[in-house]
């Protein structure tokens, strides 16, 4: 994953580098949407909105660092086409559903999920092939904040006589692309801990075993997890215990960067990880000053980032975020371990939670919880999650939900 900016708007280096450009952002998405209510969406319309976010899903793990945005064309509550952005330098999805439609597109409406770009980027602006395909209405789920679009896209199609209409589904467009908005606004991205537990609630037995814990099923399950996307972290004591690849491998989609918090360069040069680094990259966060270390670990092919340390002699979590979001990282999957996913839920910085429940009682005397002390001694003060969803996965259960009061608002991103 190349180093890039903000979405399917910037070119590489541009966005989210500068306190100034965040802040325009936030003021300028601030600005309220038009009342939907006083706005009259037809029935096809509406339907094609769903449709278009379905297809918008398709996208989930591919898209990165671009949003995930679907489209359909419509006449007379026919559809004309559909299409969705696949991968970042590919067609976006109003292009692609023109392309679909052809000749058919002129007079006809348009409906996406976000507001079409009018600039150049790695692709062609999309105001400008709605404008060439003859489009009479564009039906627009949600602005898009970024500052290089935010309103212009709409304002040359309003330029240009076309009927421009926003808001149909926009918690909807909204909870599609939580990481792109979180990144925008926050300067961090999307962040999703996970963990797989026995029924009484620990990660291993005592002896420290965990591997098998969760089925074949569940596993399948977090591997897709994991191509979702666009960062896996993992703290060293998971890596000295578990010795794991971190990649996709039971599931269709790409292996995302790896990332190990690791303040003291544990790391041992012969770690699984390491043994692709060249083509999945591994970061490796640390604070340690130990330069022949740092070039050992990059000679087996890890970035290495080093960071002041924080007043516990530890990686800064709000540093490494920041630098993550700069690299095009929006949506980034913790697996673990305790201290690590204590450390996020302390600082404030995990969105959503994905838990595992599988039919063991394991039992043992050691502690072996997925959190540790979370600074909240009574009931008033725990952590709630809400919308919370419970589903079977082969012998095991599967929980998400969103940390209520998180930097993020709760949603329903990878909901796999």
């Amino acid at each position: 994953m190349a180093a890039a900016a903000v979405g399917r708007v910037c070119p590489a280096g541009v966005c989210l580098r500068g306190i100034l450009m965040r802040l325009e952002t936030r003021v300028r998405a601030a600005e309220p949407t038009p009342d939907t209510a006083s706005i009259a969406f037809t029935a096809a319309e509406r339907h094609a909105m769903r449709d278009a976010l379905r297809l918008a899903r398709r996208g989930i793990g591919g898209t990165h660092p671009n949003p995930r945005v679907g489209a359909v064309v419509l006449r007379d509550g026919a559809v004309l086409g559909r299409g969705w952005h696949a991968r970042a330098g590919e067609a976006h999805a109003e292009a692609e559903a023109l392309a679909k439609a052809g000749a058919r597109a002129r007079g006809a409406t348009l409906v996406v999920t976000l507001e079409p770009c009018a600039h150049h980027g790695r692709t062609p602006p999309c105001v400008a092939a709605v404008l060439a395909a003859g489009i009479r209405r564009v039906v627009i789920g949600m602005i898009d904040p970024n500052p290089v679009v935010n309103g212009r896209g709409i304002e040359e199609l309003r330029r240009a006589g076309l009927d421009v209409v926003v808001g149909l589904l926009e918690a909807e467009c909204r909870s599609l692309n939580e990481p792109y908005l979180k990144a925008l606004a926050t300067g961090r991205p999307w962040v999703t801990l996970k963990a797989m537990v026995s029924l009484d609630g620990r990660l291993a037995t005592d002896a420290g075993e965990s591997r098998g814990l969760g089925g074949p099923e569940e596993q399948r399950l977090c591997h897709r997890l994991r191509a979702q996307h666009d960062a896996v972290l993992v703290g060293i004591g998971t890596v000295l215990a578990d010795d794991p690849r971190l990649t996709v491998r039971h599931a269709t989609g790409r292996s995302s960067w790896r990332v190990v918090l690791d303040s003291t360069l544990r790391v041992p040069e012969t770690a699984a990880l390491l043994e692709d680094a060249e083509a999945v990259p591994v970061v490796i966060a640390t604070a340690s000053r130990d330069a022949e270390r740092a070039r050992a670990l990059e000679r087996r092919g890890a970035r290495v980032w080093r960071f002041e340390p924080d007043p516990d002699g530890r990686v800064p979590l709000r540093a490494l975020l920041e630098r993550l979001v700069a690299q095009g990282v929006y949506a980034l999957l913790v697996e673990g371990g305790t201290a690590v996913h204590t450390a996020f839920l302390r600082a404030g910085f995990a969105d959503r939670l994905a838990v595992g429940i599988a039919p063991l009682v394991v039992g043992g005397s050691a502690p072996r919880s997925w959190t540790g002390d979370l600074g909240r001694g009574a009931l008033a003060d725990a952590i709630e999650i809400a919308d919370l969803r419970v589903r079977r996965v082969g012998r095991d259960l599967w929980l998400q939900g969103a940390i209520r009061g998180a930097n993020g608002a709760p949603g329903t991103e990878n909901d796999v």
